[in-house]
């Protein structure tokens, strides 16, 4: 799987977000301010044909770098190579901080050449264009070589309600976006952050709320839609030392704007026939995002797939339980279970934060646990694909696991 992502030209302000997060495989961005990547995968694995291994690697040989990168020029593979090796030297974020912190980002030369330094590298490596215009045509440019795209116009962490609605009309002019790029569209998902159409400090809320529900087995609460299963016994509650107090009148009307935006977003999703990727975010809002995606992925079932994927962090050690919790629920209601798998990116900051409360990590002590992880949690979603009972997306670098979801031998 390759990646791209296009960020709006305002997100320059923001920078130093960037050097922060550049090591952590997420967006690069994290401000209040708009971001969009796109996410490219190979088509090729299509579970209704029931495609062979041998086929399918026929397709796919990710030992053919050749084959790989035939599209690519060589002159930009080479800066592809430098940039991801810069990358890869926690030396270049703390450089890029200091440097975005200091007072060469007060003047307007330098600032102009910093930024033009950052637009000309990382920039151009990790976007696949400024607007959804130029997104349009990096995606159609990759679909000749036989790449689809997940679309993430990214609106992360909205502040108020108006930012909120602004928010979902983005969304929506994706969605539509993606719906008439062709006839034939090389867009496969649309990706949507709840953080965008509802604000964090009512996820926060939302989240307290559910744990402490889960916890006590007697809270009620009233605004409450069916929803599967979201914590196992293993989840992480120190987030919610004691009750919590009920959502207000004003909070549960904005919790409600803020489900009402999803439910248009689905709508105008299930008219494209477009499904949906909810993102992840940290354990201190999960809980909430959870509920959200799960109760739409309830409502817009659909016989022919999921409309709704849910994105499940392998480097949870809860991940593994609530994933198999959350998918003999579905089957108990009859739908097939949409779930985006990836490793996670919050790891340090997940650690901080339990170290701080004295509690014990939600995170796996080490790469190679949450490796086997996102394995199992991958060979339980493929058993659910062949069984008819489950969809997965599986985002990640790792060759290894790619091979192994389409039984190569990696051993050797």
């Amino acid at each position: 799987m390759a990646t791209r992502r296009s960020v709006h030209p305002k997100l320059f302000t923001d920078l130093p977000h960037f050097f922060r997060r550049l090591s952590s495989s997420v967006p690069p961005f994290t401000s209040a301010a708009q971001q969009a990547y796109f996410a490219l995968e190979f088509d090729s694995l299509n579970f209704s044909e029931r495609r062979t291994t041998t086929q399918f690697y026929s397709i796919v040989n990710l030992n053919d770098t050749k084959k790989l990168f035939a599209s690519v020029p060589t002159k930009k593979l080479i800066k592809s190579t430098a940039t991801l090796a810069l990358c890869s030297k926690s030396y270049m974020v703390t450089l890029g901080t200091h440097v975005m912190n200091s007072k060469l980002m007060e003047n307007r030369i330098s600032k102009g050449i910093v930024l033009g330094v950052i637009k000309h590298t990382f920039y151009d490596h990790f976007c696949g264009g400024e607007n959804l215009k130029e997104a349009d045509l990096t995606v159609k440019r990759l679909a000749k070589s036989g790449l689809k795209a997940m679309l993430d116009y990214g609106l992360e962490h909205a502040v108020d309600e108006a930012s909120c609605d602004s928010n979902l009309e983005e969304f929506l002019r994706t969605i539509e976006s993606a719906k008439t790029a062709t006839s034939d569209s090389p867009i496969s998902y649309i990706v949507v952050k709840i953080t965008a159409i509802c604000p964090p400090s009512l996820l926060e809320r939302v989240s307290d709320l559910l744990r402490w529900e889960y916890k006590t087995k007697s809270l009620n609460l009233p605004w409450k839609l069916d929803c599967l299963p979201i914590f196992a016994d293993s989840s992480p509650f120190y987030h919610t030392l004691t009750e919590p107090n009920p959502l207000t009148f004003e909070e549960e009307r904005s919790l409600e704007k803020a489900y009402k935006r999803l439910i248009k977003i689905c709508e105008n999703s299930l008219e494209a026939d477009i499904p949906l990727l909810i993102d992840a975010e940290d354990t201190s809002i999960q809980p909430a995002i959870d509920y959200f995606a799960y109760t739409a992925a309830i409502r817009y079932r659909r016989e022919t797939g999921p409309l709704v994927f849910n994105t499940m962090q392998a480097y949870r050690i809860d991940a593994e339980e609530r994933l198999e919790m959350a998918r003999k629920a579905a089957e108990e209601r009859g739908m097939i279970l949409g779930i985006k798998l990836v490793r996670g990116a919050y790891m340090s900051s997940e650690r901080r934060l339990a170290e701080s409360l004295g509690a014990i990590s939600p995170i796996h002590d080490t790469a190679t646990e949450t490796h086997k992880c996102f394995n199992k949690c991958a060979a339980l979603m493929l058993q659910a694909v062949a069984d008819g009972s489950g969809s997965v997306v599986m985002a990640t670098h790792n060759v290894v696991s790619g091979l192994d979801w389409i039984g190569l031998d990696c051993s050797s």
